[in-house]
Order: C-alpha cells, then structure tokens, then sequence
C-alpha cells in the first residue's frame, strides 16, 4: 500500500523533507505550516504530491498542517531581519564567555517564538551557560546550532572558482557525499586546492557532474582497450567523456597515428 507524500523544503536548507499532505490541496511554491520533531515551523513546496512505498521512509511522516497566509510569509521575512540585527550582541557574548566558536548566523523562528543561532566550531562546544546568557539577554527561547563548513558556505554565500555563485547556495541539492573517485571520474587534477571549494571540501558540482561522466564511462570502451572503425583496428588512448568521442592510435612500422571518432563510429565488445 502506498501512501502520498510532498516534499518541502526550510530556509538555509537544500534537503528536500516528505510530509503528508494531509488531505490539503498543494502546488510547487506553495507555503505551508508542517509538524516537526522541534514545533510547527515555515516551510516551502517542493516536490509536487506523488505516491511512495513507506517503507523508503526514514522516520515517521509528519503532516502539512495548513497553508501558510501571505500575512504569515511576510511577518516571518519581518522577524528574520530583526534577528539578523542582534548578531552583534551575541558575537560579543560569545567573546566574553570564550568558546571557540564563530557565529554564522542570527535567524528567527517563523513565528517569532524563538531565536535559532547558527555556528561553526572546530570541535564540540559546551554552550549552556551561553544559552542562558542569551536567553536573559535577548528575552526570548534560544536554540543554539553547530553546522559544518558546507552549511556555512551555503548560509553567507559566495562565488566557486568557476566564478559562479556556489552551487550550495544554489538550491541544486545536498552534496555532503563528494569523493576522490568521482574527481578522477572526471579527470580532475587531484591537487586538493584545484578541487576543493570555499568550505575546504571537495566542490559539490563535481557531485552534481558525476552522473553525466558515469554514464559516459559506462558507455565508452576503455584506455588501452582494442576497438574495430572504419580504418582499422587501433587502441584507445582517450575518451572525451563529455563530446563523446574517442581517440585512437593506429601503429605503424616505424611511427604511429592518432584519429578522433565519434563513440557511434567506434565498435568494440562492452564489458558486462
């Protein structure tokens, strides 16, 4: 039996959660009140309703509570901006109790119940004398939050050696699993600083590239492999993962030549 499922999406977030929509009609873009583990908080439609097997479900699903008014949307934007204010104020109290920690971010809850404050830390920090400080001194509930490097990135923003905006922050998706091996997929220097964004991790887009480069190794012959064209037997020596095309070298007596073929022009036996 399957069961309906939405996909939504918070603020400073690229992980698509499901909830249920609980009977409420909703669209891509759509605003919406859902339960959470922590309270009710804001969160955006992502994902169209589809149906799906409960058992891919990590956790209970929770529901859409309601549509979130435009009154509600805009008072929540109201609240974030005034909490951005305050970053000054607990910087410095983060100063004087003197934890190794760097404030990131300042942010309101969507209604304004409490403060969420985001940091980065090299190592776990005791911080609960520092949240009562807070709470005393901001008047209100506060939740302290230690994030990594890549939720850093994604929160302050900034331009990848590409010179494009980072993909992170480009809602293109969660890329904490990034490895060496899909940066030799792709034929990337291995040097860590050619490779590495501004979080110091290896750069998401090679993640989000790596389907494109698998594929095309899947579907071409290997470097070094024998394949048949229409001038002869020869070897591979390069796959252009991107174009699809193949070089090959034909020996000669006494020297040897290198042709470029598209990949339907190359005939050869696929490994299974």
């Amino acid at each position: 039996m399957q069961i309906e499922v939405v996909g939504v999406k918070f603020k400073n977030s690229n992980h698509i959660y499901s909830f249920s929509p609980n009977g409420l009609e909703l669209n891509v873009g759509d605003h919406v009140i859902v339960e959470t583990e922590k309270g009710q908080d804001l969160g955006t439609v992502i994902k169209a309703k589809e149906a799906i097997d409960p058992s891919t479900l990590s956790s209970p699903l929770k529901n859409v509570l309601k549509k979130a008014s435009k009154e509600v949307v805009e008072k929540a934007q109201k609240y974030d901006a005034e909490a951005a204010k305050l970053y000054p104020i607990v910087k410095k109290l983060v100063k004087e109790t003197g934890l190794e920690m760097k404030i990131v971010q300042v942010e309101a809850s969507f209604d304004n119940s409490r403060y969420i404050i985001s940091f980065s830390a090299e190592n776990r920090v005791d911080f609960r004398d520092l949240v009562k400080k807070l709470a005393e001194t901001l008047k209100k509930r506060v939740e302290l939050r230690q994030i990594g490097s890549r939720d850093e990135v994604r929160m302050l923003g900034g331009f990848g050696p590409c010179g494009k905006i980072c993909c992170c922050v480009q809602n293109m998706g969660e890329f904490d699993h990034v490895s060496m091996k899909m940066a030799k997929n792709q034929n990337l220097s291995l040097n860590p600083n050619s490779i590495s964004g501004l979080c110091g991790k290896l750069m998401c887009c090679i993640a989000y590239e790596n389907p494109t480069y698998q594929e095309s190794i899947r579907l071409m012959p290997k470097v070094g492999s024998q394949v048949s064209t229409k001038d002869g037997k020869g070897t591979v020596v390069f796959n252009d993962l991107l174009e699809r095309r193949v070089d090959v070298k034909f020996q000669k007596v006494d020297d040897f030549e290198v042709k470029t073929y598209e990949l339907a022009d190359v005939k050869f036996k696929k490994e299974v």
